[in-house]
């Protein structure tokens, strides 16, 4: 079976990529998109054809057809139970007044990180390996919605809409990045996930993770004085001189921003309301900036400038307006 999911049916790299598979040999050819028209003349039989709405943007597509195949290759229900946990957000997005409203309050911590105190990014750390794709999936949903130049009304911003969304899962990322936001002379706000469901491996085990997480919000918050590190190097028999060469490179600022939020069990339900969360989120946060979260005209423009220049890639003339730049590079790129 394949399942070609194209929400135009004119996305150059999805429609070679089922070519290509289509090659191999005869398959059932389904698809879910947005113009069916397309995928039946492209050779999908009606009947296969699963439509979705023309408004639904890729990035908020996952409760439509485009995700036939999570129905298929998950437990039959899963889906359905990931359907219901974001619906439950849904309604508690759309009725609880805004000082008990989750995505309403985070867009405006994230607002205040980002317009009063001027950081540019923050990092999302989920402790759980199975959120570890998380962060990539927020990248698309906060910065294609929010990234935008001007306003609903077409003024040009004074300030940034939306920050850079970066991260990876926990305990792996304490390993490699986190240096730079102890201690780096930016400050980072962190977002940390934490699981709190009794299915994450022994008790043992679980507690190590909190540990982990715990201990790096706390660590960013209330930090260490160069005096104190000085005190604890003589006490762990460091000579005077060289504890107090040592002191400033141990030293944190501390009072660095970060959140750090908890769901139950990584259940169907849970990641539904989760993934429902960051929606609404970026909604808010559009509503404040005063922006259109649901185009994306700097992606189109990418995909415009990518079909005019396949065919000179693939050994044709290269368009008569292109820049010297571009044009070096298709003659060394050309196949």
């Amino acid at each position: 079976l394949l399942i070609v999911v194209s929400k135009t049916f004119t996305t150059q790299e999805t429609l070679a990529n089922a070519e290509f598979v289509r090659a191999w040999g005869p398959a059932r050819i389904a698809a879910a998109t947005a113009a069916p028209e397309k995928a039946i003349a492209w050779g999908v039989a009606e009947p296969d054809v699963f439509p979705f709405w023309d408004w639904v943007g890729g990035r908020y597509s996952l409760w439509s057809s485009a995700s036939l195949i999570c129905e298929i290759a998950l437990t039959h229900g899963a889906f359905f139970e990931m359907l219901t946990g974001a619906e439950a957000m849904d309604c508690h997005f759309r009725d609880i007044p805004f000082e008990r409203n989750l995505p309403a309050l985070s867009a405006a911590v994230q607002m205040w990180n980002r317009e009063a105190l001027g950081h540019e990014s923050y990092a999302l750390i989920p402790y759980a390996e199975r959120l570890r794709l998380l962060p990539t999936w927020a990248q698309q949903l906060e910065m294609e919605s929010n990234g935008k130049g001007v306003t609903r009304d077409g003024a040009s911003l004074k300030r940034s809409s939306c920050a850079v969304t970066w991260g990876a899962a926990g305990t792996n990322a304490q390993h490699s990045f986190f240096q730079l936001l102890h201690q780096g002379v930016e400050e980072i706000p962190v977002e940390f996930i934490v699981n709190a469901g009794q299915q994450e491996g022994p008790p043992s085990h679980r507690a190590k993770v909190y540990a982990n997480a715990l201990a790096q919000a706390r660590a960013l918050m209330v930090g260490k004085s160069a005096q104190q590190a000085k005190t604890e190097m003589i006490a762990k028999g460091k000579g005077e001189a060289e504890a107090t060469r040592l002191a400033p490179h141990r030293a944190f600022t501390g009072n660095r921003a970060s959140t750090l939020m908890a769901i139950d069990g990584l259940t169907p339900e849970a990641l539904g309301a989760l993934l429902a969360f960051y929606e609404h989120r970026v909604f808010a946060e559009a509503v404040l900036a005063g922006i259109n979260p649901f185009d994306q005209w700097g992606v189109e423009l990418g995909k415009e400038m990518a079909n005019a220049l396949l065919p000179a890639l693939e050994g044709g003339s290269p368009p008569a307006d292109l820049d010297p730049s571009t044009a070096a590079w298709v003659r060394q790129l050309r196949t």
